[in-house]
């Protein structure tokens, strides 16, 4: 199969724009064994402004790649254990970005279980932890560009993505998981039906406007 990848215009607009409209697009790994991963189901936002968000104190040797082009990876260790992968937005200076927190396996799935052993496929790759697990994705990969298929990692277009949307849907908005600050804005968005969200809400809501 061919994939194509989303073109940098894509990730131009807010952060808070982008992240719904990733959901049911493919995160993929390039690796010599073949091609790993599936579509995005759960994201949260970090914008400008927001004291969540890692480019808030402004640009370190940590966050650099936040202020740089968008359509790149930032790639960040958290509890000095577990890799977190974010997609860059905004222009050139303006720090925003994606987290991915799940994924649905659907390419190289033995590829993920030689990587990360999980009791349940469930366990694969339901979590930011998780899923940067068993696409092997850490900091060596900080910066690298979502718009190139032949990068070691890159996010695709799903043609049938408002087919998969519906099926694994409402698309349901709600608050930001693991944070203190900020921790009431509206900023998690996923797909409602897949069984590969981290964490749901009991009283969820839908999101309002759909995604491109």
């Amino acid at each position: 199969m061919t994939f194509s990848a989303l073109p940098r215009s894509f990730y131009e607009p807010s952060a808070r724009v982008v992240a719904p409209e990733l959901l049911g697009h493919w995160l993929l790994r390039n690796t010599p064994n073949g091609i790993s991963g599936g579509p995005i189901v759960e994201t949260e936002a970090y914008l400008v402004g927001d004291p969540a968000c890692h480019g808030a104190p402004g640009p370190t040797t940590r966050n650099r790649v936040m202020f740089g082009p968008p359509g790149h990876a930032y790639v960040y260790l958290i509890y000095g254990f577990h890799f977190c992968f974010n997609a860059v937005c905004q222009p050139v200076s303006v720090a925003e970005a994606v987290l991915v927190r799940a994924i649905e396996p659907q390419y190289g799935i033995e590829l993920m279980r030689h990587l990360r052993l999980a009791g349940k496929d469930r366990e694969l790759t339901s979590g930011p932890g998780k899923l940067c697990q068993a696409l092997g994705i850490d900091r060596t990969l900080d910066g690298i560009d979502l718009c190139d298929p032949n990068s070691p990692l890159f996010i695709a277009e799903n043609p049938e993505v408002k087919r998969f949307r519906k099926q694994r849907g409402p698309i349901v908005t709600t608050t930001r998981i693991g944070i203190t600050k900020a921790a009431t804005l509206p900023l998690r968005f996923y797909l409602d039906a897949s069984p590969f969200v981290s964490q749901k809400e009991r009283n969820p809501q839908k999101h309002a406007g759909a995604p491109r």
